[in-house]
């Protein structure tokens, strides 16, 4: 339970009303019981709070919290970030328990700090360095070398491959897969992909080639208060490492090919990807589904749309969209065009019909 004033003070918010009210939870307007905080943070949310029976909430700076029927409120100027702090507060975590499960497997030589906590049937390999104040959830795999800064959290079935070297205050949610071999093949002539590239012609009749294995000795190395959502797939570098900067926050599904540098403070949405020896810049942003291809760099402060494509370097600043990707602006006209085009084809068929009958054509 928290009093509307500790999450008051804990955001640095002002609040009204009975401030040693409490509250267990957040909860929609509609949905709020009588211990609920609701997140009314706009007059059209607020609304709900007729269908529920909340005593506190979350509202706008100037909200009238006794003409809503509140007991209690607090106000913030910017909403998402209010949320960022009630979510911290009321956040009730997984349940993990402390200590070493003793279904865990450690290699001998790997180093814990002692208030690490390793769950069930989680192995650790020879030579690992496991940081205070982390948590190593049930069934993850943590190779041999790697080293895990102060206060990492690993959900369920998280695997950290040989060498990677992972900051401070590292999450990754269930399934992620870090480390794990780069996508690199070659023929002992050139390819027909390679050749198709070249010469952008068709490779029908190329000679057929077996492909061979290019092994990663590279690894992983990502900065402080770095976070990957459930099943992220980050790959070793050929050579060098792989790189993911402090502060940058990759979503579901989100594939890191070998070699890509990213940033510090990027955000990288659902299902995007990035194929071998992207540089990614600094406050980079990729919509869901947005793809980079090999070896071309994103400025800082970029923006990709979702679903975009990017075939070519990108100017740091510059908001992309489109297949292939062009300036936002520029895909917009693009698209206008493209809808206007069934009506001018009309247009033009018709022109052609009536030059044609006044015996103007050819």
């Amino acid at each position: 339970m928290h009093t509307i004033r500790e999450i008051a003070e804990a955001l640095g918010a002002e609040a009204a009303g009975d401030l040693d009210l409490t509250v267990s939870a957040a909860a929609e307007p509609g949905m709020a019981g009588p211990d609920d905080l609701a997140m009314a943070m706009s007059p059209k949310y607020a609304e709900g709070l007729a269908d529920g029976s909340a005593r506190a909430a979350m509202l706008w700076v100037g909200a009238d919290w006794r003409a809503l029927g509140l007991k209690a409120a607090i106000f913030s100027p910017r909403p998402r970030m209010a949320m960022a702090g009630v979510s911290r507060i009321m956040d009730k975590g997984q349940g993990y328990a402390s200590g070493i499960h003793p279904s865990a497997v450690i290699d001998p030589t790997a180093e814990l700090a002692d208030d690490v906590a390793v769950g069930p049937l989680s192995v650790i390999g020879p030579r690992a360095k496991i940081g205070a104040g982390s948590i190593i959830g049930p069934h993850c795999v943590i190779g041999a070398d790697v080293t895990l800064g102060t206060g990492a959290f690993l959900r369920e079935m998280v695997s950290i491959g040989a060498r990677a070297q992972v900051g401070d205050r590292f999450i990754a949610q269930p399934g992620a897969r870090i480390g794990s071999d780069g996508f690199s093949f070659v023929t002992p002539e050139l390819s027909g992909p390679e050749a198709a590239r070249q010469s952008m012609k068709d490779q029908g009749d190329s000679n057929a080639q077996s492909w061979l294995r290019i092994n990663s000795l590279g690894a992983v190395r990502i900065g402080n208060d770095v976070e990957v959502g459930a099943n992220v797939t980050i790959d070793n570098g050929t050579v060098r490492d792989t790189e993911i900067g402090n502060g940058t926050k990759l979503d579901n599904q989100v594939h890191i090919g070998h070699n890509c540098r990213i940033g510090h403070d990027c955000l990288l949405c659902g299902q995007s990807g990035l194929s071998g020896s992207v540089d990614i810049g600094n406050y980079v942003v990729l919509g869901g589904q947005a793809g980079v291809v090999d070896n071309v760099f994103v400025g800082d402060r970029a923006i990709i749309s979702g679903a975009t494509k990017v075939l070519s370097n990108v100017p740091a600043g510059r908001v992309m969209m489109g297949y292939p990707a062009v300036r936002m602006d520029q895909h917009t006209e693009i698209y206008k065009a493209q809808r206007r085009l069934p009506r001018i084809l009309r247009d033009v068929d018709a022109l052609k019909k009536a030059v044609s009958k006044l015996g103007l054509s050819d």
